[in-house]
């Protein structure tokens, strides 16, 4: 499936990465029913600022968009510095076993240049250079950033939380210090 995929990260307990994929059909409701969750005011969802009455509400929504998600913990690594580049390595070789077309993840601006060059030296490692976009990008900016958060929000609180999102979860990868490829 060409997938178009949306990674947030959490760091409540440990540092993980969630990574939401969508067929592209199905983007198109996927945003519109997303974007009835922005209330007046606000420019994104955030689900960690939520009350629970809407998180409820919020995950009951996801659930039914043909989601999957991916979650790479990394709570092997002290240092987020290292954790996060380890975890987008995962993430782009999973990209090209499932031929994604479009990645997106929430900036975060402390290590954006860092991002985007791993982000080019990897898709380019696991021959993605010619077929996959990439985007760094706020949650204002693309409201399905809003999926990720929530499944990574839910994940590392564990708990009735994460089990209101594990259907929606397939693949959990523990990251852990690697070989040079």
């Amino acid at each position: 499936m060409p997938a178009h995929v949306f990674v947030d990260e959490s760091k409540h307990c440990c540092y993980l990465v969630a990574a939401a994929a969508l067929d592209p059909a199905g983007l198109a409701e996927a945003r519109k029913a997303i974007q009835q969750f922005i209330m007046p005011r606000q420019r994104r969802v955030h689900f960690a600022k939520e009350g629970n009455p809407r998180r409820d509400k919020f995950l009951g929504v996801i659930n039914g968009l043909g989601i999957t998600a991916t979650i790479y913990d990394a709570s092997h690594y002290r240092r987020e510095k290292e954790a996060r580049p380890a975890c987008l390595r995962r993430l782009v070789a999973d990209l090209a076993i499932m031929k994604a077309e479009r990645l997106v993840l929430e900036i975060d601006d402390s290590v954006a240049q860092a991002d985007k060059r791993l982000l080019r030296e990897e898709v380019k490692r696991v021959g993605l250079a010619a077929c996959l976009r990439y985007e760094l990008l706020r949650a204002h900016e693309e409201c399905l950033l809003a999926v990720p958060d929530a499944i990574a929000w839910c994940w590392a609180r564990g708990g009735e939380w994460r089990d209101k999102v594990k259907d929606l979860v397939t693949h959990v990868h523990q990251v852990h210090e690697s070989p040079d490829p």
